[in-house]
């Protein structure tokens, strides 16, 4: 009996595509651990990433995101623009968008909501808390 799921119709439902995730993130060690923690179930996959709000809106404004993953501090400015970008386009009720941030203060976490975050973490605590609900997030779009 062959193993290649081309030949075996029945392993073809279960094979679905990966939910895409933008990850906006300057450091190349934490975008590293995000992105092995991200992929690593199969059910995401970090289809780009940017270091700046600039190239992630014109990341945004290019391509189609599930999810988008977004560092307040970034080397040049703030992720803020990022999400008043989500905000404007109505992408933030269409996409999952969460924010982890190591400034992970009250007044940071209330100008978020206002752009319609629903998803704020601590990157210094709660740094699987955001791959746990990016996979309860794939899981409920695919229906599982």
């Amino acid at each position: 009996m062959p193993m290649n799921s081309e030949s075996n119709p029945v392993a073809e439902p279960a094979s679905r595509t990966p939910l895409r995730v933008l990850l906006i993130e300057d450091s190349p060690l934490i975008r590293r651990s995000l992105v092995e923690a991200i992929d690593a179930s199969g059910l995401l996959k970090v289809a780009a990433y940017a270091d700046s709000a600039d190239e992630a809106i014109a990341l945004l404004s290019d391509e189609s995101f599930d999810a988008v993953i977004v560092d307040l501090q970034l080397k040049q400015g703030s992720g803020v623009p990022v999400l008043a970008y989500l905000q404007r386009e109505g992408l933030i009720d269409t996409v999952f968008a969460a924010v982890l941030t190591n400034h992970a203060l009250p007044a940071y976490r209330e100008r978020c909501e206002q752009y319609g975050v629903r998803h704020f973490y601590d990157k210094s605590f709660e740094f699987d808390r955001v791959i746990d609900a990016l996979h309860d997030y794939a899981h409920a779009r695919n229906g599982k």
